[in-house]
């Protein structure tokens, strides 16, 4: 079965974050500026204090009509809540995202981030994948 370590190689480890004290318009730039949807909040040591996402944006700055100038993002973070190891399986993850209904899953090895898979990067994977396999299969048939 196939590793989250696999995603990884492939998508690379580049992970977007911010700090607990920037505004949530920083946040907001930054995620614009990567294309991101989703920042891991870090403190000063490097430790995962949360993610924000563009879902806290939504119902934590939008709906609740503030302005992102105002606040922190300590105010709107989510706490991490779930993480994933490396050596997790993918099949693991799909599953613990759709259950949980979250998009984003920090990847840590030995307490410290080493990635960020979305919901996207899974379900990409496992597409390409299929079609791996579906290829093998034809040129199997084929070639006989």
């Amino acid at each position: 079965m196939t590793t989250v370590e696999r995603i990884l190689d492939g998508k690379g480890r580049q992970v977007f974050t911010c700090a607990p004290g920037d505004t949530v318009h920083e946040a907001v730039l930054q995620m614009a500026k990567y294309g991101v949807g989703a920042l891991l909040v870090l403190d000063a040591k490097g430790k995962l204090n949360g993610i924000v996402s563009e879902r806290d944006l939504l119902h934590k700055v939008v709906l609740a009509e503030k302005k992102s100038r105002d606040l922190k993002v300590r105010d709107i973070m989510s706490a991490p809540r779930w993480t994933i190891t490396p050596d997790q399986k993918i099949d693991e993850c799909m599953e613990l995202m759709t259950t949980n209904r979250i998009r984003h899953l920090p990847v840590l090895q030995k307490n410290k981030v080493v990635g960020l898979i979305s919901i996207g990067d899974v379900v990409k994977f496992l597409m390409n994948e299929k079609d791996f396999i579906i290829n093998q299969l034809e040129a199997y048939i084929t070639a006989g």
